[in-house]
């Protein structure tokens, strides 16, 4: 089957309730750059009324393509008229020159005969979308080309990480079929970014300015600059962040600029991975392939029991936060346990110096290890003493209660628990005073954590998590690539992200 003509890879998906804001945000999109845009006339209270938004759009922007769609409500869409009606709406959009139509599969089924008014005029989308999960794709597309079309497109929703392969594998197997394959929710963002590259004709992103249409899209200007989608090519190296939540992570940001600096063909993704599915995430891993992943909340601990090789420091640690592929294994490091000494050592000599440690998770066990290791006197404090006493116990560190921690005095408080993690900023272990002169908060989203604030208002030296994040992250990026990690462009990047966040 030959493939349609030619479309941008990024289609902004436009769905407003008023025929000037459509008209509006269309001409803001083409003005940023954009050249392939959805306008979704079933979001319109009467569809024909983007009829004319279609004509004066494209008599200011003829090279624009335009796909024009109006799902109706038994599908998901807003439009509430029937097949015939919707048919003929979409035929008049094609008059008033949209270049494609999307209509879905129910439809089609049921008016088979009617498609034949795109035929010549407008290239034909036929498509399907699954709201509750990710049912066989190949039965999906077997079901659809019985229906002869220009391009199909197969749309579910990503319940768990292997759906993101099953629905790319889906072009990867039938490359000769046009097609367009995306897993909707953010377990299935992976699916919006590699997709292209995989073999689909194109993806969908929201609008700079405003929402997009359906979960997990992102603004085009975030899948142009930041995630490169038209930049990497099928062979590009796959990286990621492996928790749950994901979307407030930073990594993206981060990874991505510095295999941009230095022209990498490689992409980093967030990967959206429950408790419960950190297996299932292996089997996605190996699909794609992954080549390496940042671990964090809340499979630090349990991703040892999946890995090949776990360095000697990692494992006496027992917990990862960085994983790679090599010579078919998967390895497992911990960056994290030096990232917190380094930015310590700048205020401080270690050496003998108390230091009171908040927390006893995977992030606490890295910054233990590495703090007992350098000469410190380290005390543990949590809000689980069972968990407390296990830790120090096995680092070599006194457990404390909180009300023995908040009676003493320390060199340094170094707190590894989320609290005060976006989006629950208001979080903080303390309540009063801070016992320490200096102040090291592991959160680095906000910058400035509700322990920070508090510490700076109290007279202490504080070092922010964003010290840490750079520190482990360079030491990731140079396991993964055996490059020089760019620091300076790693950093700008991280600080980007977390003032525009």
């Amino acid at each position: 089957m030959p493939k349609p003509t030619s479309l941008p890879r990024i289609c902004i998906a436009m769905g407003f309730s008023e025929p000037q804001k459509l008209l509006e945000q269309a001409r803001r999109e083409v003005n940023a750059g954009e050249s392939f845009l959805e306008f979704r006339l079933d979001y319109l209270p009467a569809p024909e009324q983007g009829i004319t938004v279609i004509r004066k759009f494209l008599a200011s922007h003829p090279d624009c393509a335009l796909l024009a769609t109006c799902r109706r409500h038994q599908n998901h869409g807003k439009f509430n008229g029937s097949i015939e009606d919707q048919i003929k709406i979409l035929s008049a959009a094609v008059d008033a020159g949209a270049r494609a139509v999307d209509v879905e599969i129910e439809s089609a089924e049921n008016a088979q005969a009617r498609l034949d008014t795109f035929r010549g005029r407008a290239q034909l989308i036929l498509s399907y979308h699954n709201y509750d999960g990710t049912p066989s794709p190949e039965s999906i597309l077997r079901r659809m080309l019985r229906v002869p079309a220009d391009a199909y497109k197969v749309v579910t929703t990503a319940r768990k990480p292997s759906d993101n392969w099953r629905v790319l594998g889906l072009a990867k197997s039938h490359p000769r079929t046009p097609l367009v394959v995306l897993a909707m929710g953010e377990c299935g963002f992976p699916t919006r970014v590699l997709s292209t590259a995989w073999g689909g004709l194109f993806t969908y992103a929201a609008p700079n300015a405003s929402e997009g249409t359906a979960t997990g899209q992102v603004c085009s200007r975030l899948m142009r600059h930041l995630y490169r989608v038209e930049k990497f090519s099928r062979a590009a190296k796959i990286y990621g962040v492996i928790a749950d939540p994901v979307r407030h992570s930073i990594s993206p940001a981060v990874h991505n600029r510095a295999f941009q600096s230095l022209r990498l063909d490689a992409v980093y993704l967030p990967f959206m991975v429950q408790p419960a599915q950190l297996k299932d995430f292996f089997v996605l891993a190996e699909g794609l392939p992954v080549s390496g992943f940042s671990v964090t909340i809340p499979h630090k601990q349990k991703v040892l029991r999946y890995l090949d090789v776990v360095e000697p420091l990692a494992r006496r640690i027992g917990a990862v936060n960085t994983v790679w592929k090599k010579a078919g294994k998967w390895r497992g490091a911990n960056t994290d346990a030096a990232a917190v000494t380094v930015p310590l050592a700048r205020h401080l000599r270690l050496a003998k110096s108390s230091v009171l440690l908040v927390g006893n998770g995977g992030a606490a066990r890295g910054a233990a290890y590495a703090l007992v290791d350098s000469g410190a006197k380290l005390f543990v404090v949590g809000r689980n003493p069972d968990r407390v006493r296990s830790l120090a116990k096995a680092c070599g560190a006194e457990p404390l209660l909180k009300e023995q921690a908040e009676k003493r005095k320390f060199d340094a408080v170094v707190h590894a628990t989320p609290l005060g993690m976006f989006p629950r900023t208001e979080g903080c272990f303390f309540s009063g005073a801070i016992p320490a002169d200096l102040v090291f908060d592991m959160v680095y989203n906000p910058l400035q954590t509700t322990l920070l604030r508090r510490a700076c208002e109290q007279g202490l030296t504080t070092i922010s998590g964003l010290e840490m994040f750079l520190e482990q992250a360079a030491r990731q990026f140079e396991i993964w690539t055996g490059a020089s990690a760019p620091r300076s462009v790693m950093q700008k990047a991280a600080m980007e992200a977390l003032t525009s966040a």
